[in-house]
């Protein structure tokens, strides 16, 4: 049954699906808004295999960074399709280390990922607007609380072996340490203020790209990240988190994407 995520579990309102028809079924609703929300995903061609090769620079699982996603984790942590919570994980605190990094390092040089964290139970978040809209709701996706310790560690990798390299462009301020948007704003009004007193002319051009993370080529995403001189086997790792995942509302299976 499609719900709502706050604390009440009323169920949302009777929606309209892309065709326009009045649905009042928890079924339909479900099929409906994960019809949606599969629509708005780039699937440009195929997400080409990666060789175990070139490795670049060498992964090493930093097992400071598990501790610290350990200890960062909510008391109201969702319990993903795994059905391991995260009150497990913090319970077992340090003991737990060792035992996820050792199946990080399994994973890794296996190039296989368990079939239990690549699978995301949907739930519809209203963000604004018309309520019986499938277009008003954007999915929060409840994955593996396991899983995510390994994204954590993934992606600390990723941007020690970038800013080393030095291969983010300065001013890519989202999603990086020591950045935000207010350093962006400050630098845009730094700039304009530098050309003012110049006195030179400033011509702007703001674009706002609609869905742009849901439309991210994940191939060609794939191929700059194997290109930007990280260990291949994180490539690979990235590729198997990328194929066959699948979205379920509830225990019920509704849309497989490859």
């Amino acid at each position: 049954m499609a719900k709502r995520r706050k604390g009440n579990m009323e169920n949302i309102p009777a929606i309209k699906n892309c065709n326009g028809r009045i649905i009042t079924d928890s079924i339909e609703k479900a099929n409906s808004l994960n019809f949606y929300y599969s629509t708005v995903f780039s699937s440009e061609g195929n997400i080409p295999h990666i060789q175990g090769e070139n490795i670049g620079e060498l992964f090493a699982i930093d097992i400071t960074i598990i501790g610290r996603w350990i200890g960062a984790i909510g008391k109201n942590t969702s319990v993903g399709p795994g059905r391991v919570s995260g009150k497990i994980l913090k319970l077992g605190g340090e003991a737990m280390i060792p035992y996820l990094a050792r199946l990080l390092d399994i994973t890794m040089n296996n190039g296989t990922l368990p079939g239990d964290w690549k699978t995301a139970t949907v739930i519809p978040i209203h963000k604004g607007g018309n309520r019986s809209l499938v277009t008003s709701y954007r999915p929060a996706s409840l994955t593996s609380v396991v899983c995510k310790q390994m994204e954590h560690v993934i992606a600390s990798y990723l941007r020690q072996v970038w800013d080393k390299n030095d291969w983010l462009y300065e001013g890519q301020h989202g999603f990086r340490p020591g950045y935000s948007c207010e350093s962006q704003v400050i630098t845009v009004c730094q700039n304009i203020s530098d050309c003012l007193d110049d006195g030179d002319r400033i011509g702007t051009i703001i674009v706002d790209f609609s869905k742009a993370f849901d439309l991210v080529p994940h191939g060609r995403l794939l191929m700059k990240i194997a290109n930007s001189g990280v260990d291949s086997r994180v490539v690979v790792w990235i590729r198997e988190f990328l194929l066959g995942r699948t979205q379920s509302q509830g225990r019920r299976a509704i849309i497989r994407r490859s």
